[in-house]
């Protein structure tokens, strides 16, 4: 009971934590200048995730030009990466499970740093593909987003699994005292 608790109230908290500094560091009517010109994580993960998109890009010869919200594969396509193609609903939803899920702390930032790098990693691969060949012209009955976020929900649910399973050389007396 103690886990589901922490892992709701721990998921709540970084999911509506980053909406709420998107809000501030977006213009409108909750802007503040001095968290969105020096503590903007959003902006500062947008701006990796185009670079690293358009890093391996150029590696397999693509001509890309890209700004602060799009990356473009010149004879091909471009993408646009709003707020939420950052993966941050999946990063808290991931984080919150990990850091509520009674292991050892040294198991749970390792798994926790492995797990958000993958994800992150599977976003950059994403958005290469979206770059080369998808065509928002065609009438889709499924958006990318619907396909991505339930692929990354899949795997986290087996890694998780795996995770939990596997034995960090604590006793059944350690994670009870523990809940």
């Amino acid at each position: 009971m103690r886990f589901a608790i922490t892992f709701i109230a721990l998921f709540l908290a970084f999911y509506y934590f980053n909406i709420g500094f998107f809000s501030i560091t977006s213009q409108g009517r909750h802007y503040t200048p001095f968290f969105a010109e020096h503590l903007n994580y959003i902006k500062w993960l947008r701006d990796f995730l185009i670079w690293c998109s358009a890093a391996i890009l150029k590696c397999f010869g693509f001509a890309v030009v890209t700004n602060d919200y799009s990356l473009l594969v010149a004879g091909k396509g471009m993408i646009t990466l709003v707020y939420s193609c950052l993966g941050l609903g999946v990063m808290s939803f991931f984080s919150a499970f990990v850091i509520a899920f009674p292991k050892p702390l040294n198991a749970k930032i390792i798994f926790l740093l492995t797990g958000l790098l993958i994800i992150q990693f599977l976003n950059i691969a994403r958005f290469v593909f979206l770059a080369i060949f998808w065509d928002k012209k065609n009438g889709q009955i499924i958006d990318h987003h619907t396909i991505f976020n339930g692929l990354i929900y899949i795997l986290i649910s087996i890694s998780l699994y795996f995770w939990v399973k596997a034995d960090t050389g604590t006793t059944a007396n350690d994670v009870k005292n523990r809940a």
